[in-house]
């Protein structure tokens, strides 16, 4: 390689790498089964990870799109499960409509009743969160454990999410938690494997809250 030759990006200006970024994906993608709502948050999900074979592999409960735009212009909670997923969500957008996006998992309560009782922090984040965040989005992306402990809430009655965006990276329970969510009959937002990770839940939650903004 020569490096003595310089590259020149086609353009600086963000908008336009935006818009051209997004003329590639659907280039590339082609045929897909998603509707247009569900594509936009596919897309999204390609533009922030460059994976369309994770892209092709997400799937969307009928309602899920429609429970998110209506979740967050209520103001509804937005619960994120570690500080990564909370960082880059756009909250103006949010807060725009009087919500917020919390993460529990640090909280000194959350690390203390963890340590009591020999479990993980992000199991005890979702139990607090449940408490304060009725019929708001859950957007987990790397902790399956926070995944199925809201999915046996959601079972047992005590949890009422508004929409449930479960797409935890890695290799132990990772791909299961999102095989036992898809089983569930309410919102969700999930994929097919072990990929995923905070910038697949972010994108998500910001291809949601743009559809939301958009309507005025």
């Amino acid at each position: 390689m020569d490096f003595k030759t310089e590259f020149k990006p086609l353009t600086v200006q963000p908008q336009e790498i935006e818009e051209r970024s997004f003329q590639m994906i659907t280039e590339e993608l082609g045929e897909h089964p998603f509707t247009d709502e569900q594509y936009s948050v596919v897309q999204r999900v390609i533009h922030a990870s460059a994976d369309f074979e994770l892209g092709r592999s997400m799937l969307f409960h009928k309602d899920a799109v429609q429970a998110g735009i209506q979740a967050i212009r209520a103001g509804k909670t937005i619960v994120a499960d570690v500080q990564m997923v909370q960082v880059g969500i756009s909250k103006p957008r949010i807060a725009k409509f009087g919500g917020d996006v919390k993460v529990y998992i640090s909280d000194p309560d959350v690390m203390e009743e963890a340590k009591r009782l020999n479990t993980t922090r992000a199991i005890i984040s979702i139990r607090k969160a449940i408490q304060e965040a009725d019929g708001g989005i859950y957007a987990i992306g790397n902790a399956p454990t926070a995944l199925l402990e809201l999915i046996r809430l959601v079972k047992e009655g005590v949890a009422k999410p508004g929409l449930v965006i479960g797409v935890p990276v890695g290799f132990v329970s990772a791909a299961e938690s999102k095989e036992e969510l898809a089983k569930l009959d309410i919102p969700f937002i999930t994929n097919i494997g072990r990929k995923g990770g905070s910038p697949v839940a972010v994108a998500a939650v910001n291809a949601i809250s743009l559809m939301a903004e958009r309507l005025g």
